[in-house]
């Protein structure tokens, strides 16, 4: 049975995630700054039993070290399936962002993604010859577009396109595929960080005329997870409703 971490997964695409593998039949590890909310997610899935909620700060890299081991320590393995969802947003005009709250925006969103994919990579490759392995990066449209206030945001998620390239090209003669995915507007907890007329702006430039659902990104990324996509490696693929397309 296959073996699957999600980081961010105690709530919106996150947690979809952990539902959607969870009824494909994987051991789902729910990893999230808030425990709680991890636990809450276990709660959800059917045969919670043998699942794992893990608290982690994806920006710390002894965080992530020690999550990992607790994963390995509890299934006596590492996981095989990675989705690295956790993100966190902030929106204010480039002059008024002050270098923390840049700072931050980058650690959690850019560095995030670069730890845990180090830590399960260095864990997937340890003392093993021949490995399989999948991991989906949670990226976001904002990456390919111009939006104002988003700056930080855009930046951060662009550099996760980029990681995502760079990590597909050295890991998949190692037996590690991975591949991106850049979500439109989202029903998730996040949206409501955007002013309602911004969302309305969305939704208006978005041939189907309105938010996207967290499942609908988790069933795009657990098809990315699985042996259907095979043949796809570094693809960055766009689930937005036709959002600038």
């Amino acid at each position: 049975m296959e073996r699957g971490g999600v980081d961010g997964g105690g709530s919106g695409i996150g947690r979809a995630c952990c539902e959607v593998l969870a009824r494909e039949g994987a051991r789902v590890v729910a990893a999230d700054i808030n425990l709680q909310s991890s636990q809450e997610t276990l709660s959800l899935l059917p045969g919670s039993q043998q699942h794992m909620a893990v608290g982690v700060d994806v920006s710390d890299k002894g965080s992530v070290e020690a999550a990992f081991k607790s994963i390995q320590k509890h299934y006596g393995e590492p996981p095989s399936l990675l989705v690295n969802s956790a993100g966190i947003l902030a929106l204010a005009p480039h002059t008024d962002t002050s270098e923390e709250e840049w700072m931050k925006i980058i650690d959690v969103n850019l560095k995030g993604t670069y730890l845990i994919t180090q830590s399960f990579t260095k864990m997937l490759l340890d003392g093993r010859g021949e490995v399989q392995g999948t991991m989906v990066n949670v990226a976001s449209i904002a990456a390919k577009t111009g939006l104002p206030d988003f700056e930080p945001y855009a930046a951060s998620k662009g550099g996760v396109v980029s990681l995502t390239k760079n990590c597909a090209a050295a890991l998949i003669r190692k037996g590690i595929r991975v591949n991106c995915v850049l979500p439109g507007l989202i029903t998730t907890p996040m949206i409501q960080l955007l002013k309602e007329d911004l969302q309305a702006d969305i939704k208006k430039s978005t041939p189907l005329g309105r938010a996207g659902r967290p499942h609908e990104v988790a069933e795009l990324i657990a098809f990315l997870l699985s042996d259907r996509s095979s043949y796809m490696v570094g693809s960055c693929v766009e689930v937005t409703g036709g959002y600038m397309m």
